[in-house]
């Protein structure tokens, strides 16, 4: 054998070689970026945070998730990031209804909810209005009271046009045919600050997000909760039916990925979403995450989230105002 053919023998060797560790099986590549469309220090934000290792273990071999936050338009850059990815298994991120499918029906986005691939339902968090424990009027009613004498005259923070704190505030609004002022952020991390300083009134929260970073001590207090019945984390808080306005309104967030995600991968991440939340170390972990736990499978999910725009559509005008 000539030192040529030797040479190109042991090139080829090398070439094939390199191919073979270019192709080793997903998930062992490279890391997986789970995607939160919000500030860090949020609800999504700190429960991604959680998930991450316990998901990592379930999915085996050498996993890895970092999570990777672009926040803005109230979930919209993240979705839109996420849609145009690489179906690959290698960016995943997460949705929040009902403004994951609100968006979309009032402005052109760079995403639809049909171009992405639902994965599974984290959590089901109802919303619920914060305010200081000093706030002037420290129920729903006295709050619809003071915009009733003076509309505008309230501010309420939420994470952006269109999500579930500011579909909450719509809702009572259109109940009690008042108006409040709604300031958008990029998350509860920025807007607890804009609250605790007096810089906006009220804020839209989440029960979790409110149980992660209060307890007895903290300045700020729920006023109203916006689910079907009251919940034993929140005792004395009343639903806002309870206080004449029956408005159910309500965070579902979890995982989804580019619409052509193959279904394998798409199984191996639920299945091991299911069994995080399954896992009682985890769910200690995450103790005030924990009374908002839900899982759901993917198509079930896509199921309940196709059903929402009908109850959306009312509320499409005022976006456009």
């Amino acid at each position: 054998m000539t030192l040529g053919r030797v040479m190109g023998w042991t090139a080829a060797l090398l070439v094939a070689g390199g191919c073979g560790v270019a192709q080793a099986a997903w998930p062992d590549d490279q890391s997986i970026d789970l995607v939160v469309g919000f500030a860090p220090g949020g609800g999504t934000d700190l429960m991604a945070r959680a998930m991450a290792p316990y998901v990592e273990k379930r999915l085996g071999g050498r996993a890895h998730i970092v999570v990777v936050n672009k926040p803005g338009a109230g979930g919209e850059i993240s979705s839109s990031y996420v849609s145009r990815a690489k179906p690959d298994g290698y960016t995943v991120g997460f949705i929040n209804a009902p403004g994951f499918m609100f968006i979309p029906m009032y402005k052109k986005t760079a995403y639809l909810p049909s171009e992405m691939r639902i994965i599974a339902r984290v959590v089901d968090d109802p919303a619920l209005l914060v305010a200081r424990k000093d706030a002037r009027h420290g129920s729903l009613k006295s709050i619809v009271e003071a915009l009733r004498n003076d509309p505008g005259s309230l501010s309420f923070a939420t994470s952006g046009r269109g999500t579930s704190g500011h579909i909450a505030l719509m809702k009572i609004e259109k109940q009690a045919n008042v108006r409040g002022t709604d300031i958008a952020f990029k998350g509860a991390g920025e807007f607890k600050s804009a609250l605790l300083g007096g810089h906006v009134d009220y804020a839209f929260m989440s029960v979790a997000e409110f149980l992660v970073s209060n307890d007895e001590n903290s300045p700020l207090r729920p006023v109203v909760l916006f689910h079907d019945q009251p919940m034993p984390v929140l005792p004395g808080v009343p639903t806002a039916a309870q206080e004449g306005y029956p408005v159910l309104v309500s965070s579902e967030r979890g995982i989804a990925g580019p619409l052509a995600l193959p279904d394998d991968i798409a199984g191996r991440l639920e299945g091991a979403i299911r069994d995080t939340l399954a896992d009682p170390v985890f769910i200690k972990s995450v103790r005030s995450d924990a009374p908002v736990l839900s899982f759901v499978p993917g198509r079930a999910w896509t199921q309940s989230l196709n059903a929402l725009p009908a109850t959306l559509e009312p509320f499409v005008g005022k976006m456009k105002d």
